[in-house]
C-alpha cells in the first residue's frame, strides 16, 4: 500500500481526513483516523463557541478550545494530527499561532489564499504547513509568495474541487463546468507544483479533495498524480465522528436531490443537505440582525439572513430545524454508520480490487 510523505512525516496510508467545522471534526474523529495510519485533522472553526465555558471572549475560548481539542487527540492517537484553519476566520492569526506553538504535526489552511502562513513559524517549530487551493494560479502565487517573502514552499498543497462539502472556492457557474472538474485540474496542478519542486529541489505532495467516496474515486485520483486524498463526507458518518447522532443520520437519510448548492452568509457558495432551516431561510424568514461572534471576516451582518456559525452549531448538536449540515456531494450514497475502521477498510479493499482488475 502507497504511504504518503509530508516531510518527514509518514502517514501509513495515503488518506487525510477533511477538517470540519462546527465541531464535526474534532478530537475524537481525528485520532480514530491517525490511529488507522491515515492524517486525523482538528477542525478549529467554531471552537469559540464549543468551548464558551472556558471564556466569553470568542477569540479567548476559542484557542483554549483549540489546545484542549490537541491534548485530547494526542492522548488517544499515535499517528499524526492536523488542524484545518481557514483564512476567513478573524481568529485565524491566533489559532495558527496556538497551533505552532502546541507543535501540531500539520496546519491544512483553505477558504482564500494563506500567504502570510509562513511568518508564524520559529526557528525550533516542527508543524508542516498545507494550503488548500482550488486553481493552478493559487498555486503559484502561494509559492511564489512563500519563497520570496519567507524562503519557505508548502510542504503539500491540496486541491479542493468543486464536488467538495461546506464552503466552496469556485463560483456558482463553475461548480458543474467541466473545465473545472477535480480530474480537469489535478493534472494542472500537479505540472505546476513541479515546477517549483524541480526548481527548489523540495518534495511537494499534491493532495485531491472533494466528492472523492469510494477506493476506486482514490485510484483514479492517484493515476492522475495525486499522492494522496482527502476525503470528509465519509467520515462524517463513522461512530467517531464528533456530531450528534441527528446529524451523521441525516447523511443516511439523505436522497440525492437532497444535496443542494446554498448561498452562504460568509459571500461563498456551500454545499449542504437541504433542511427545514433552509427552506425557511429561501421563503424569506429573516433572523436577528446581531453579531455576537465576529467570527468570519467576509460576514456582513446586515445583509445576512441568520448567523451561520450558530445555524453550524445547531447542526452539530442535532438541532436540524435551527442549521444545517454541510455534505459533499456524495453524501446521499450514506447507507449506514460504521466505525473509522471499517471505513478505511472498506476504501483500501475497494482500491486494491481496483488496481489488481485490468483496465
Amino acid at each position: 500500500m502507497k504511504t504518503l510523505s509530508i516531510g518527514d512525516l509518514k502517514a501509513r496510508i495515503p488518506i487525510i481526513q477533511g477538517g470540519m467545522g462546527v465541531g464535526i471534526s474534532l478530537s475524537g474523529l481525528a485520532s480514530a483516523v491517525a490511529n488507522e495510519g491515515g492524517i486525523g485533522v482538528i477542525s478549529a472553526a467554531g471552537l469559540g463557541l464549543l468551548y464558551k465555558k472556558f471564556s466569553p471572549n470568542y477569540t479567548e475560548a476559542g484557542n483554549l478550545g483549540l489546545k484542549e481539542e490537541i491534548r485530547k487527540a494526542r492522548e488517544k492517537a499515535k499517528g499524526i494530527i492536523g488542524v484545518n484553519i481557514m483564512v476567513a476566520l478573524s481568529d485565524f492569526a491566533e489559532l495558527v499561532k496556538t497551533s505552532v506553538s502546541e507543535k501540531v504535526d500539520i496546519i491544512f489552511s483553505g477558504a482564500g489564499l494563506p500567504l502570510d502562513l509562513p511568518s508564524f513559524l520559529k526557528k525550533d517549530s516542527v508543524t508542516k504547513l498545507v494550503p488548500i487551493v482550488s486553481s493552478p494560479r493559487a498555486v503559484r502565487i502561494i509559492c511564489e509568495k512563500w519563497k520570496n517573502n519567507y524562503d519557505y514552499l508548502p510542504d503539500a498543497v491540496v486541491l479542493e474541487g468543486p464536488k467538495a462539502g461546506g464552503h466552496l472556492g469556485y463560483k456558482e457557474n463553475q461548480l458543474e463546468d467541466a473545465h473545472f472538474s477535480l480530474e480537469e485540474l489535478l493534472p494542472q496542478v500537479v505540472q505546476e507544483v513541479a515546477f517549483f519542486e524541480e526548481k527548489y529541489n523540495k518534495r511537494i505532495p499534491v493532495i485531491a479533495a472533494g466528492g472523492i467516496y469510494t477506493g476506486e474515486d482514490i485510484k483514479r485520483m492517484m493515476d492522475l498524480g495525486a499522492s494522496g486524498v482527502q476525503l470528509g463526507t465519509r467520515f462524517v458518518a463513522t461512530d467517531e465522528c464528533d456530531a450528534s447522532d441527528a446529524f451523521k443520520e441525516s447523511y443516511v437519510q439523505a436522497e440525492e436531490a437532497d444535496i443542494e448548492i446554498i448561498k452562504s452568509p460568509v459571500g461563498m457558495p456551500g454545499r449542504a443537505i437541504r433542511s427545514s432551516f433552509l427552506d425557511k431561510v429561501k421563503s424569506g424568514l429573516k433572523q436577528p440582525k446581531s453579531c455576537p461572534f465576529n467570527c468570519i471576516k467576509t460576514c456582513d451582518i446586515s445583509r445576512s439572513p441568520y448567523c451561520i456559525v450558530t445555524a453550524l452549531y445547531n447542526a452539530f448538536r442535532g438541532k436540524l430545524d435551527q442549521g444545517y449540515a454541510f455534505a459533499g456531494s456524495n453524501a446521499w450514497r450514506t447507507e449506514r454508520i460504521m466505525s473509522v475502521k471499517e471505513t478505511i477498510q472498506e476504501l483500501m479493499d475497494e482500491w486494491r480490487a481496483k488496481e489488481k482488475s485490468p483496465a
